[in-house]
């Protein structure tokens, strides 16, 4: 195979970064996107020449208008779309946000109408299922301080 083969074999995936962030009762943040619908989590895509803990960091800077630490990483998750190509999603630990940083909280309006904490029992009637998935494998990795590797927001076999 030649090297121009090669290359235009060679995968392209887009690639997003968001937070997990709870409140004091272990309730999951979910933002209300002013152009979706369902609830996310906030994050976004990954910036060329930007690291994806980067783009975390900017995009819950954007959304949130708060810069809290951003922990270690929970999920990976592969995720082709017929529509928007292979996608790459990173999926960080925001930690617990205390009162006094929520209250900080400033929504970006043109994309974010509101946000609130959410039973993770809750998440599968809130947001599509691959998301809802790579949630609930977030708040299991976080809880035995794992890092999972997801296809399409499922462990993968092997």
């Amino acid at each position: 195979m030649s090297e121009n083969e090669h290359e235009a074999k060679m995968a392209r995936p887009r690639m997003a970064a968001g937070a997990l962030f709870f409140d004091d009762q272990g309730h999951v943040m979910l933002l209300e996107p002013t152009y979706k619908e369902y609830r996310d989590i906030p994050g976004g895509y990954v910036d060329s020449g930007e690291s994806p803990l980067q783009a975390c960091v900017r995009e819950v800077r954007e959304e949130l208008g708060i810069t809290p630490g951003i922990g270690r990483l929970l999920v990976v998750d592969w995720a082709p779309s017929p529509s928007e190509g292979d996608k790459v999603l990173y999926l960080f630990d925001g930690g617990t946000l205390a009162a006094d940083i929520q209250e900080q909280i400033r929504l970006q309006a043109s994309e974010i109408g509101g946000y609130a904490f959410h039973p993770i029992d809750a998440v599968d009637d809130l947001t599509i299922p691959r998301l809802a998935r790579r949630i609930r494998e977030a708040v299991t990795a976080r809880g035995d301080g794992t890092v999972a590797y997801l296809e399409h927001g499922r462990a993968a076999k092997r």
